[in-house]
């Protein structure tokens, strides 16, 4: 007898500890969400004054506030799956459309390397030092 009353406890304290996860899962997603909708109202206000007078400050907030926005999306969609096995605590990132797709890996590629100059074509020096670099795709018809 004294082992169902131990087993009743421990399923108690079992369901306790899973209910308390649960809580704070809701929590942390209803937190995102709210992040998530501030971030979007003030980049929709950033944007709407970006046709006004704007200064490079106001770019560059624009873009760290997107780049914000960006994270806590990702972390909205990489939470979804934990709480998908629980109807209670369902949460559906958005979707977000970020330009074009890249090309499939399975169409053919041609590298085109343009060769650097070997000597500077202002003072001559051979000293050079390789500042960057470009890579584009583009799909030919």
């Amino acid at each position: 007898m004294t082992g169902d009353t131990d087993d009743i406890i421990a399923l108690r304290a079992a369901l306790a500890a899973a209910e308390a996860r649960a809580e704070v899962a809701e929590a942390r997603a209803a937190s995102a969400e709210v992040q998530v909708a501030h971030l979007k109202h003030l980049i929709a206000r950033m944007r709407q004054d970006r046709f006004g007078t704007s200064s490079e400050r106001g770019r560059r907030l624009l873009a760290q506030l997107e780049l914000e926005l960006e994270e806590l999306e990702t972390t909205l969609a990489e939470d979804a799956p934990e709480n998908a096995a629980d109807p209670a605590v369902r949460t559906t990132a958005p979707r977000s459309n970020r330009g074009r797709q890249p090309l499939r890996a399975d169409l053919p590629r041609e590298r085109v390397v343009i060769p650097a100059p070997t000597q500077c074509p202002c003072c001559g020096s051979d000293r050079l030092s390789k500042l960057g670099e470009s890579v584009t795709e583009t799909l030919e018809c």
